[in-house]
């Protein structure tokens, strides 16, 4: 089945859906619907927040499931989370401080992430200390 259209093809406008019809019984309901907030996501969005659900939100987890670095799980969450219509701008509008402040930053959230996560009993002691090691 074809994913529905959330832009017009031809002026890029917003669509909307005005008719729905039930398989079953053939019945129509005509009415001007709005359409579903991850309906308009690009498809690799649409597979970041499968992986991130999946992953039950941890930003670790994601990292690991998709083998990317913890920078880009962040940029990837902030551009959903626009594109979903929260927060401010998307990650790649939102100005980039010099790469050994994002190093320093990187170190200090996967920290921060490891001894949450052992806190909430998602990972055990000896997983936590394996990260904080592997950030030494």
């Amino acid at each position: 089945m074809a994913k529905m259209l959330t832009r017009c093809p031809v002026c890029e406008g917003e669509l909307k859906i005005t008719e729905a019809t039930c398989d079953r019984c053939n019945t129509r309901v005509h009415s001007v619907f709005d359409p579903c907030r991850f309906c308009s996501l690009a498809p690799e969005q649409l597979t970041f927040i499968e992986v991130f659900l999946k992953c039950e939100g941890n930003l670790s987890r994601v990292e690991k499931e998709l083998g990317v670095s913890y920078p880009t799980v962040r940029n990837r969450l902030t551009a959903a989370l626009a594109a979903l219509g929260f927060g401010g701008t998307s990650a790649e509008a939102t100005p980039q401080p010099p790469a050994e402040a994002v190093d320093d930053l990187d170190t200090s959230a996967r920290r921060r992430d490891a001894l949450n996560a052992l806190a909430r009993g998602e990972i055990s002691a000896d997983d936590a200390a394996r990260v904080l090691r592997e950030l030494s």
